[in-house]
């Protein structure tokens, strides 16, 4: 089912005047120039990535770690951000950028910068990791330093496992040249044939199935390893027989993986999604990476072949893909790894100690419960949330978004088991969720045949919002229980992911659910939302009268702060904003894990603005809103960044916080984060990231994750006490 867009008419019912409008309350002009270029402040947020890898004092499978994602991250970023600008300059769609750059300007900048990035990635592997893991026991070889019997090993595994999934695909005039499918690592080879003399082309794939790295097995006690192109490569003449091999260069294409879908309300978006997966497979190139010794001869064809430019060529030393460091993750050397962290979970769900269980809807109807991922376990408190109602007999109707979930989810059985239970359900699945499109298809037909009614969101929004709604049947009367999260219902990503979660059986917050599933699923058009910050069409206005009231309380003399974290700041409206309160005098705080376009500690216009980043184990991945109101403080959290799509073009939803035990618990991490003795990155007016990670006196700061995991630990003691 879906709805129009146009439809939707979300607003916030707290008596105020909804046709409030920022400008009127301004009467200055901000200064040009006021923000910074998106696209270059994500690669600075990769570049933080990559100062961890380089750091000596993380352990060094971490290091290695971060490297991958470092590689993960641009390629994802050249896929959907890269792609996305070519496309519109091909198309004549592109604008100036939102620091008034033309299109053709910013991709050299991209260019220039990502050149500079992944010679320092390949540089930390190769001078940094590398050695150090060697250090440790790890070792990365190359085909010259085996010994004959090592050589004879390989080569039966060559044979065995790896030369019969193989294809060489030759170039000549009876063979054209080959697709060369995205993200794929590929040798590039020159053969002669021995009997004519001719030299042809061909190129073979490495299969992508089989482990990027080899385990070279002895009877040492080192761990060591061989690039699977490695071994292909010194045994290409078993796949050219007759044939000289003359030379042999890796390299490696990304291409345009950005799913656009033109919807209408007649056609049916699941099957043109997955018309649109099949094409993504032959977008065109945006980015070659080859090995640094390749020869001219073998790199004009290829840039010929793919017909890319010299700016999209990328030369590098050592190995190509480091995205293949992820699978040192099956390493069991846990000393070269981060301390264990055990969560521990959310106190009001311990269970009995009668009986060994917890009764979840006991304990919120005593009191709103704020659970805090992954120090306090998905698994006992989200996941056995819905587990629990799909078994409880009172529960008659369950409702969710599902944006992303493991391919195995609990969450996605509690639902089938709730439908089979002849309970309502309803999964609101948004099948658009960037590179999880396949697998939230998939997901949806199972759910439909089970007789869960399966409701595909708005035509031309994305249902982003983290909601859940239990609606059961107590002493004669329905009530609700609600959960609204800042992260996905995925119980995988759960572990690596920081993230919020609030329960409540608050009326308020469940008539807004329920009108707001209604919204999604039918036909109606619902305006009173009272706990509820619902976008597109409130969140921004309610965010900038938030906001804006901090401005008049400063102006007013009254104590005013702002303190925010996100993933992305780029929003000009809300930026723009917050330079005003800023030059009220409001003090704010902003803590951002990616992207941000503003620029902080600009006088006249935002020296009271002090932005920080922190990235480590875990993924910073939770949205706070904390407003000071002049004693009576507004805090909420939720789904939405502070982009143009999650305010415009998606379906967020944040909510009030209203204990003030859980309001001082988000304020204590706040200030935990901004603390000058806390380890972070910190934002300069000129878009660097300044990294403080010791004390003058070279003591290490305080570790944000770690102090927080010591935090839950230490609540637990104290109750076991008790």
């Amino acid at each position: 089912m879906m709805i129009e867009h146009g439809a939707l008419d979300t607003g916030l019912d707290d008596g105020e005047d909804d046709d409030f409008d920022l400008e009127e309350v301004y009467d200055s002009e901000l200064p040009e120039g006021r923000y910074l270029d998106r696209e270059l402040s994500w690669l600075a947020f990769n570049q933080r990535v990559l100062e961890l890898a380089e750091d000596p004092s993380l352990p060094v499978l971490e290091r290695a770690n971060f490297l991958a994602i470092f590689a993960s991250n641009l390629d994802e970023f050249f896929m959907v951000r890269v792609a996305g600008l070519r496309r519109r300059i091909l198309t004549g769609l592109a604008v100036p950028t939102n620091v008034g750059r033309a299109p053709q300007d910013v991709l050299a900048d991209i260019s220039a910068e990502a050149h500079r990035l992944q010679l320092r990635h390949a540089d930390a592997w190769m001078r940094l990791v590398g050695p150090a893991l060697a250090e440790a026991g790890i070792d990365f070889l190359s085909w010259d330093d085996l010994t004959g019997d090592e050589r004879d090993d390989l080569y039966r595994y060559f044979q065995d496992k790896v030369f019969p999934v193989l294809t060489p695909l030759a170039v000549d005039p009876a063979h054209p040249f080959p697709y060369i499918s995205g993200l794929s690592l590929n040798l590039a080879i020159r053969i002669r044939n021995a009997r004519t003399g001719r030299q042809d082309f061909a190129r073979l794939k490495v299969p992508p199935m089989l482990p990027r790295f080899v385990r070279i097995d002895d009877e040492s006690d080192r761990i060591r390893f061989l690039p699977l192109e490695d071994l292909i490569a010194n045994n290409l003449a078993d796949l050219f027989p007759g044939m000289e091999v003359l030379d042999h260069h890796a390299f490696r294409l990304t291409r345009n993986e950005d799913v656009e879908i033109e919807e209408d309300e007649t056609e049916n978006l699941i099957q043109a999604l997955e018309a649109e997966l099949l094409r993504r497979r032959f977008g065109p190139p945006i980015r070659l990476e080859v090995t640094d010794d390749m020869d001219d001869l073998t790199l004009d064809l290829l840039i010929d072949e793919l017909d890319i430019t010299e700016q999209q060529v990328y030369r590098l030393p050592g190995p190509l893909d480091l995205g293949g460091l992820f699978g040192l993750g099956r390493i069991d050397r846990p000393e070269l790894r981060y301390p264990l962290h055990v969560p521990v979970t959310a106190m009001a769900f311990q269970p009995a100690e009668q009986n060994g269980r917890a009764d979840l809807f006991a304990a919120i109807r005593k009191s709103d419960v704020l659970v805090h991922h992954p120090y306090e376990p998905f698994a006992t408190s989200v996941q056995a949330f819905l587990e629990q109602a799909a078994k409880d007999p009172h529960v008659l109707a369950i409702k969710q978004t599902l944006y992303r979930t493991s391919g195995d989810s609990p969450i996605v059985q509690a639902l089938i088991d709730a439908a089979e239970a002849g309970k309502q359900v309803l999964a609101l699945v948004e099948v658009k969720a960037r590179f999880d499109e396949a697998a939230n298809i998939t997901w949806a037909r199972k759910l439909e045949k089970v007789g869960v009614h399966v409701v595909y969101g708005l035509v031309g929004l994305k249902t982003h919002a983290k909601l859940a709604l239990v609606i059961r049947e107590e002493e004669g009367q329905l009530r609700s229980y609600a959960h609204i999260g800042t992260g996905n219902y995925n119980p995988k990503t759960s572990r690596i992911y920081e993230d919020f979660g609030l329960f409540t059986i608050d009326e308020q917050v469940g008539r807004d659910l329920i009108r707001l599933f209604n919204e999604l699923s039918g036909y109606a058009i619902e305006k009173k939302f009272k706990r509820l910050l619902v976008a597109p069409r409130y969140l921004r206005k309610g965010l900038l009268r938030l906001i804006d009231k901090e401005r008049r309380n400063a102006l007013a003399g009254k104590p005013a702060r702002i303190r925010i974290k996100v993933n992305s700041m780029v929003d000009e409206q809300i930026i723009d904003a917050l330079y005003r309160a800023s030059q009220a005098g409001v003090q704010v705080q902003v803590w951002v894990r990616g992207i941000c376009s503003l620029k902080p500690g600009v006088t006249g216009m935002s020296e009271n603005i002090t932005v920080r980043s922190i990235l480590g184990r875990y993924l910073e991945h939770s949205r706070i809103f904390s407003f000071g109101g002049a004693g009576d403080p507004q805090v909420y959290i939720g789904s939405a960044d502070m982009m143009h799509r999650n305010l415009d073009r998606r379906i967020e939803a944040l909510v009030r916080v209203t204990s003030p035990t859980q309001i001082k618990a988000l304020e204590d991490l706040f200030t935990l984060a901004m603390s000058e003795g806390t380890s972070s990155w910190h934002l300069q007016a000129d878009g660097d990231w300044v990294r403080h990670s010791v004390n003058e006196n070279g003591k290490r700061l305080v570790d944000l994750q770690d102090k927080t995991m010591t935090n839950v630990q230490r609540r637990r003691r104290a109750r076991a006490v008790r």
